[in-house]
């Protein structure tokens, strides 16, 4: 015989199959996607705002998004496994030390403002070049140094190296005070 945890824990795989939910946190930039039916036609608002609590509770599972909309401060309470929810985007994911941001709730302007927390990526990406691509620059250089060498060569016309070297004066000398 079965209990609820585990019908509820079954019901839950079920969901996470069909529908992509990603990992996010409080602190995270969410923007969610919340079906809204207006008679026949049914259409997707997006909620974009913080995170500032999330409840780890199987099928229960719940988080609050705050925004600030007109100057007000707007909360809302979303089923993290709801058939409402479309989608959910982490738009930015910040970083904080407490599991419930509600102290935002006093806040207002830049004291409001969440550092974002930055990926490190450890380790250096690099290309490997055949060895045919190769020699076949190392030939296309040599033969194009041995042209620009020849050609500055010929640029260049019977010059003292007293003349070349030295600064032209370009200070007018007739300055009137």
């Amino acid at each position: 015989m079965k209990n609820i945890e585990d019908i509820n824990r079954a019901y839950v795989q079920k969901i996470i199959s069909k529908r992509k939910i990603p990992e996010f946190f409080p602190g995270d930039t969410l923007r969610v996607g919340v079906r809204i039916v207006e008679g026949k036609r049914e259409r997707v608002q997006n909620f974009e705002g913080i995170c500032i609590a999330k409840k780890n509770r199987d099928i229960n599972s719940s988080f609050k998004v705050r925004k600030i909309s007109f100057g007000e401060g707007v909360e809302r309470t979303f089923a993290l496994y709801s058939p409402v929810i479309s989608s959910i985007k982490v738009i930015r994911s910040g970083k904080v030390k407490r599991a419930k941001l509600y102290y935002l709730r006093d806040r207002k302007g830049k004291s409001a403002r969440i550092a974002e927390k930055m990926k490190k990526n450890i380790g250096i990406e690099v290309e490997v070049k055949s060895d045919v691509e190769t020699k076949t620059n190392e030939n296309l250089s040599s033969d194009s140094l041995k042209t620009s060498t020849n050609e500055s060569k010929k640029d260049i016309p019977n010059q003292s190296k007293k003349e070349t070297d030295k600064k032209k004066n370009t200070k007018p000398e007739n300055l009137k005070k």
